[in-house]
């Protein structure tokens, strides 16, 4: 009893009922707008569509808390480089006792045409250093995701760890934008709708 007093009194935290929404991508304005941090920009729109300010530098990443329509949301930057974004994410999730179903990770797809969105439930890394970070600290692939295409390099032109640091051409830029537009407005239907109904919904 007495332990469960104390607990409250030093966790003076709300948790349960929220949802958090992580975009992956490296921090340092050397890496703004690179292909890697296509995640990065959907935080960043909803961040302004919300209403939410990044504003709070904790658990390896750089996040804000509000709410949509009475649900309460946490967007998360993680800030670790993206070979060890699960630790950011892992923290977040322990502290405020965030449910895998009520985790989306949104982050740059190299096997999806450039501006594609696909969403999806579960399913392997697929090589993305990211998502392996996140898979192991979860240790589980069942967690709701949003990937967007990014291509991959004509063969011999470049190396993948290059093209994936790269920023994109001024012929893509149109279908990138369109494609952050989606993955954010994916994100706000899924504040109020199922994450199976809204996957079938922008899908198609």
């Amino acid at each position: 009893m007495f332990r469960k007093i104390f607990k409250r009194l030093a966790e003076p935290k709300e948790v349960g009922n929220m949802k958090l929404i992580v975009g992956l991508g490296n921090p340092g304005k050397q890496y703004e707008q690179t292909r890697h941090n296509i995640g990065f920009e959907v935080i960043d729109a909803l961040s302004s569509q919300l209403a939410i300010p990044l504003t709070q530098s904790k658990f390896k990443g750089l996040y804000g808390v509000g709410f949509f329509k009475g649900e309460k949301v946490l967007l998360l930057k993680p800030l670790t480089y993206m070979n060890l974004s699960g630790e950011s994410i892992r923290a977040v999730m322990d502290y405020y006792q965030i449910d895998l179903e009520d985790l989306l990770v949104i982050y740059d797809d190299l096997d999806l045409p450039v501006g594609k969105i696909r969403l999806r439930q579960k399913g392997s890394p697929g090589g993305h250093n990211g998502i392996k970070s996140t898979v192991a600290h979860l240790g589980s692939q069942q967690f709701n995701r949003i990937r967007i295409g990014i291509d991959r390099p004509v063969a011999g032109t470049i190396s993948v760890p290059d093209y994936v640091l790269g920023r994109f051409r001024k012929d893509e830029m149109d279908f990138t934008q369109e494609a952050v537009r989606k993955s954010a407005e994916a994100c706000t239907a899924w504040l109020e709708k199922p994450f199976l109904q809204v996957m079938n919904e922008y899908n198609q």
